[in-house]
């Protein structure tokens, strides 16, 4: 089992948001557009009460996306099921950690571009 380890935490990843693309793209909230893009992070084993996920378990998300997966607003209807909803942050988190590879803010070990 892995333990929790001190937070990945990074100002790069956080900042290379802006003015990107939606990487959640959810279907019937998506707002499209750059303005409002934040790094926005997606459930998973490293968060816990009162601690965010790793910035490696996020995504670019418009506010209307970030806001259905913060709950703030809730999931279309037609994509309200979980199967669906694990597809659109697994999706936006590899397409996330590729564009932030592209923009050379993560880097692979042996990846060229």
């Amino acid at each position: 089992m892995i333990t929790k380890a001190t937070r990945i935490e990074s100002k790069h990843i956080r900042n290379a948001a802006n003015g990107e693309l939606c990487t959640l793209q959810i279907i019937g909230a998506c707002q499209g557009g750059t303005e409002t893009t934040v790094l926005a992070h997606l459930p998973d084993e490293s968060h816990g009460i009162s601690r965010k996920a790793d910035d490696t378990s996020a995504c670019f998300a418009c506010a209307a996306c970030h806001d259905v997966l913060d709950g703030r607003r809730r999931w279309p209807e037609s994509e309200d099921r979980a199967d669906v909803r694990q597809f659109y942050m697994r999706r936006a988190q590899t397409r996330t950690i590729r564009r932030l590879v592209e923009l050379g803010v993560v880097t692979i070990k042996g990846v060229k571009l």
